[in-house]
């Protein structure tokens, strides 16, 4: 019987935290290697600014290896490193006045990462049109919480469950802030972009 390739990849991830824990730095470069695409996205998504997203996906990264003792095993890894993402994300918007600054600035060009590989994702995802670049616009004038939830589905393509783990709540809650999430952005689309109406029905 053929094993399924996430439980592989938890298998896999298993032995590597438990090679990091025997102070096995080479596991430790795999883990990250493994991880950093859709935390450095996350954190671009809800910082909106590169240079922001790269520190903050290091401090991730710093904070998992600090905490990775204390981590279930038997737990998922990727929801907890992006969980630790979004709450350093959430921490740094509240203490710092760029993020708005940030924002004027996507309403003109899109920022370059500078590491290539970490912008690429990006790059394709919002220059394909001018209907993306607004369509991000949108969502990020939503509520943060609803910001969140949002790019965790869609944007990372993460499950109901992976999403409630990285939230730290139960799947039907997910469901019920998706759900108000959308009708949200709909409103919004609706008086500020309604050029997207017709692409998006």
């Amino acid at each position: 019987m053929q094993m399924n390739p996430s439980a592989e990849a938890e298998i896999n991830e298993n032995y590597l935290v438990k090679r990091i824990r025997e102070g096995d730095n080479t596991a430790w470069e795999k883990l990250v290697q493994a991880h950093q695409q859709p935390v450095f996205r996350l954190s671009y998504l809800l910082l909106g600014d590169a240079a922001d997203a790269e520190d903050n996906a290091q401090e991730t990264f710093l904070r998992a290896w600090r905490a990775l003792d204390r981590f279930d095993a038997a737990r998922s890894l990727r929801p907890w490193l992006l969980s630790i993402a979004a709450n350093l994300a959430r921490n740094r918007r509240r203490s710092s006045g760029r993020y708005l600054g940030a924002l004027r600035r996507l309403a003109v060009h899109l920022p370059q990462a500078s590491n290539p590989a970490s912008s690429s994702w990006i790059e394709e995802r919002t220059e394909q049109s001018s209907r993306s670049k607004i369509l991000w616009r949108a969502v990020q004038a939503l509520p943060y919480g609803h910001q969140q939830v949002i790019y965790l589905r869609f944007f990372l393509d993460m499950s109901v469950e992976e999403t409630a783990q990285t939230l730290g709540t139960a799947p039907g809650t997910v469901k019920s802030r998706l759900h108000r999430a959308l009708n949200r952005l709909r409103q919004v689309i609706d008086s500020d972009y309604p050029t997207l109406k017709e692409w998006l029905e």
